[in-house]
């Protein structure tokens, strides 16, 4: 019987953590399978897989929509996690849930730690900070971490993909792409993060982290490298946040890095820079690129 639970398995960082683990060792359930909202199907899933260990990764990640169905984001990003948490105490289940920059308000003007008091600028961001608060208040073998940037092979679903998978079909399609240059982040390659996160739950040092690929850059820098990086010239438009005209505001600096993760005995993640040649060569970009 597998001995770890995913959930939001279908998404950029499910599908990964699935990815790496076998089939012995996890399983699985997509949204469609176990809706995170529902307490009884919590309690079903709960009780089949018995499992040591759960990654919460299912989560309302529409930034924007979330300002205008905030009953919604709550009910993902907030309730479930708070039923979950109280769900895994009960049970001795360790629970590894997933947040995000969003909780910071950028206006630090550096990297945030995990000493950092939270100020969310947004619905997205206030209703994953609640998920935090519950996890940590309500089981005590918990891990809470945040990340940034998030990109994997298997993209979002909820997004149409990852923000590079956007990048490039514009570019295929002979578009430029217009990318804000004045919002900062620690761009984070799911491979990478869910390597760490499962070497994290391994570990007894419960607590909140923060976990991202190493250094910082704009989302327009982001671009930039990763169309040099697959040997493609084109043109991305650098414009700012206030020419986006987005429902929600983001932080204009939430790049994060970690004073906890060494005395958990986690090793930093690898560059941003590093991470990012290796996923540009690992879904053939390159390749398709240079013949």
């Amino acid at each position: 019987m597998p001995h770890i639970l995913v959930l939001g398995a279908s998404g950029q960082l499910g599908s990964e953590l699935i990815r790496q683990l076998t089939e012995e060792q996890a399983i699985g359930l997509t949204r469609s399978e176990t809706d995170v909202t529902d307490p009884s199907a919590l309690v079903q899933a709960l009780a089949r897989f018995r499992p040591q260990t759960v990654f919460n990764c299912a989560a309302y990640v529409k930034v924007d929509d979330a300002e205008e169905e905030p009953e919604t984001a709550f009910r993902i990003n907030s309730l479930a996690p708070l039923i979950l948490a109280r769900l895994c105490a009960d049970r001795q289940i360790t629970l590894v849930h997933i947040s995000t920059d969003y909780v910071f308000d950028g206006r630090k003007g550096g990297p945030y730690t995990e000493l950092d008091p939270p100020q969310p600028l947004n619905v997205y961001g206030t209703t994953k900070l609640m998920g935090e608060i519950f996890v940590r208040g309500y089981c005590p073998n918990h891990f809470v971490v945040r990340t940034a940037g998030l990109y994997g092979l298997s993209g979002s679903r909820a997004k149409g993909g990852s923000f590079l998978d956007r990048i490039f079909q514009q570019v295929q399609q002979k578009m430029t792409p217009k990318v804000v240059s004045d919002q900062i982040t620690s761009p984070t390659f799911t491979a990478d993060l869910a390597k760490a996160l499962i070497g994290l739950s391994l570990t007894p040092y419960f607590g909140l982290y923060h976990i991202v690929n190493t250094g910082y850059c704009s989302w327009h820098q982001f671009a930039v490298a990763a169309l040099r990086l697959a040997g493609i010239q084109a043109e991305v438009e650098a414009i700012t946040s206030k020419e986006m005209q987005r429902k929600a505001k983001r932080p204009s600096f939430s790049a994060l890095t970690s004073v906890r993760l060494l005395s958990a005995g986690v090793a930093p993640l690898r560059s941003w820079e590093e991470a990012l040649k290796d996923f540009v060569s690992r879904k053939g970009w390159l390749v398709a690129q240079n013949g």
